[in-house]
């Protein structure tokens, strides 16, 4: 077992030893108090079940016995065989409000993604960001907190994800150093106002509930919509920092690093020459002359692939022979860097750190190296590349060509091609998947990225505008016409996912292969247990169960141990079931406490949001397979977290409230 392994199973076991020891205190009848008038609920057979499933769930999270999603699976097939849910309860998961809105969602952000929206939106936060890998993370991250404030967090993290991932492959940063803090903060800017998550959505309505049926005694005021704003303000700063000064030794470094490399590794020992791709700056007092006059690839050994002209702004993908070079020109040039650096010498060239005008042009997002075998029917057999103006009418450059076990770089343009041969071609994906159309190549490696319809941009972003009209503004509406009507969130989303499909954004092939479906099925297979813990009453057992131990205590320990109450349910129950079961239930403790019941509600409505160490949260679900996080990720970040969650969340209440 490893070290984050076994730290997680101590932790969960001493939460066991925890509510196993408040237990034998109550039952015992220690610690009196006025809280004790609670109702003791016995201890049935279906509770331990449940919670005997429980700790299998954990312990094949912890130990990856399986892969997450075919937990979800299990626990849709045992509940009902154990009897303690129905099998149609068992299934209700795939088809939830909850499941349902995060496949539409998922598709919304595909649409986007697929007409470039998402290139723009990247693009900004890296005019602004640069490549710190901590200002990246602190603008994506801010940002998706500030969307989630009036907005689903899964939704705001499923719209941003597209962009995060295409970031990261442009910088090399990894994208699990990204995700996992979008992630959070998307699912703690819900705690900014009374819109931005179910708990808060529901949190009147709770209280109202109470006053109607008098369960109080006493008459509590409903929260303002910016009532919790400080608390979540400072739950989203918390998070960027901690994630700022120990993000580096909690989050693991899995993907985007694989696409730093120019080069596909499947190709890697082949062309050794081609070691990355460089910007050069041309001075001005460079003499204008043509590629050709230049002979940078029969000297150098390197092919020039980009020119841009800072006067007419126009930049060329694929230059030819012919095309000239100017004073002020920015040139990309791939090569070895030995040779780019004699070249730049040679030619009084300034080579420049890192790509900057060519920066998002030639990113791996856009553009890459590709390895074509010329096919027994292709169209340049017995030709040159010369011939057939290669560059023009392709917009791909030729880099190195190999026949018979041999790489050349002089003059391949003007070698007639056979069967068999292997040209190393860069350019970018949207000219390589036109050139694939014409079976002229057999490529040996994958043609990434994908044909952007950016002319649907703007239709794209009509149906995300529709969707979220309806989400926020359908009930308003409809009531100021005189037939007021309330629709959920998954059907506002999937009007927006459908318009996408109808206007052609996407193809329903396309809807159904962005869908990630091991976030369904797990997320499919978690919401019956917490059904279960529910139904059983297992969860109202613990509650009653804690609360009846606490003893006489100061209000601001009453109001931690509900926070801590609240944050241990939301890992295991439904943030939505948890807020539903515990604010009634801590609303009446703290009357008896002596405790102000409007601010115990909104701490149970806010901690809810405190669901870290596990992936059961739809947000920490749907990042897990892109960021390629484990369990004990989730476990190493979200533990710290946890307690410091807790702790703004105390510290505010005790400071201002």
């Amino acid at each position: 077992m490893n070290t984050g392994k076994a730290k997680l199973l101590g932790m969960l076991g001493v939460i066991l030893i925890v509510i196993l020891t408040v237990s034998s205190m109550t039952m015992a009848g220690d610690g009196a108090s006025a809280s004790e008038t609670a109702t003791k609920i016995p201890f049935t057979k279906d509770m331990g079940i449940v919670m005997a499933v429980l700790g299998l769930a954990i312990l094949m999270f912890i130990f990856e016995w399986v892969r997450v999603d075919v937990v979800g699976w299990i626990m849709m097939s045992c509940l009902p065989i154990l009897g303690v849910v129905s099998p149609k309860e068992a299934i209700s998961g795939l088809s939830s409000n909850a499941v349902v809105s995060i496949i539409a969602v998922i598709i919304i952000g595909a649409g986007l993604d697929k007409t470039g929206c998402m290139n723009v939106l990247a693009r900004n936060i890296l005019k602004i960001a640069g490549k710190s890998e901590t200002r990246i993370m602190t603008l994506i991250s801010a940002t998706v907190a500030f969307i989630s404030s009036f907005m689903q967090n899964i939704g705001a993290a499923a719209l941003f994800m597209p962009a995060a991932i295409r970031i990261s492959k442009q910088t090399g940063i990894p994208v699990s150093r990204i995700l996992m803090p979008m992630g959070f903060c998307a699912i703690i800017g819900g705690t900014i106002t009374l819109v931005g998550a179910s708990p808060t959505i529901l949190l009147n309505d709770l209280i109202d509930q109470s006053n109607q049926l008098g369960l109080l005694g006493v008459q509590v005021e409903p929260l303002g919509l910016f009532t919790q704003t400080p608390i979540g303000i400072a739950l989203v700063a918390s998070a960027i920092l901690y994630f700022i000064l120990v993000g580096r030794f909690i989050l693991p470094r899995t993907g985007g690093q694989e696409d730093a490399s120019l080069v596909p590794a499947s190709i890697a020992d082949t062309y050794q020459e081609i070691a990355g791709l460089f910007e050069l700056e041309v001075p001005e007092d460079f003499k204008p002359a043509t590629i050709q006059q230049l002979h940078v690839r029969t000297r150098y050994r390197v092919s020039i692939v980009g020119i841009f002209n800072p006067e007419t702004r126009d930049k060329n993908f694929a230059p030819s022979r012919d095309d000239r070079i100017f004073p002020g020109d920015t040139i990309a040039i791939i090569g070895n860097e030995d040779s780019v650096k004699r070249c730049a010498r040679d030619m009084g060239w300034k080579i420049k750190e890192d790509l900057e005008v060519f920066a998002e042009d030639f990113s791996p997002n856009n553009a890459g190296l590709v390895e074509g075998i010329v096919s027994p029917r292709s169209e340049l057999i017995g030709k040159t590349l010369k011939e057939v103006h290669f560059r023009r009418s392709t917009q791909v450059v030729p880099v190195v060509l190999c026949r018979d076990a041999q790489c050349q770089f002089q003059n391949i343009t003007e070698v007639p091609l056979k069967p068999g041969d292997a040209l190393l071609l860069f350019g970018r994906w949207e000219s390589f998947h036109a050139l694939k159309e014409h079976k002229t190549f057999a490529f040996t490696t994958e043609i990434q990225g994908e044909i952007m319809r950016e002319d649907k941009a703007r239709i794209a972003v009509f149906w995300l505008i529709v969707a979220i009209t309806l989400v926020m503004g359908f009930e308003p509406i409809t009531a100021a016409l005189g037939f007021p009507m309330k629709l959920s969130l998954s059907v506002c989303l999937l009007t927006g996912a459908l318009g996408m499909i109808l206007t052609k954004v996407l193809s329903v092939d396309e809807a159904y292969q962005s869908v990630d479906w091991m976030t369904v099925f797990l997320l499919g297979g978690l919401i019956p247990l917490g059904l279960a813990f529910q139904k059983t009453g297992a969860a109202e057992w613990i509650a009653t169960t804690i609360m009846n131990a606490i003893g006489t205590v100061p209000n601001i320990v009453f109001l931690l141990v509900v926070g801590l109450l609240t944050s241990f349910f939301t890992l295991v129950v439904s943030n939505v079931g948890a807020t539903v079961l515990l604010v009634p239930l801590c609303m009446s403790m703290a009357v008896q406490a002596g405790s102000d019941p409007r601010i115990t509600a909104m701490v149970v409505a806010i901690a809810a949001s405190n669901t870290f160490v596990l992936p059961t949260h739809q947000v920490n679900a749907l990042i897990m397979r892109p960021g390629g996080y484990r369990t004990v990720d989730y476990a190493k970040a979200g533990a710290g977290m946890t307690i410091l969650f807790l702790v703004v969340l105390i510290g505010m209440l005790y400071l201002f409230y």
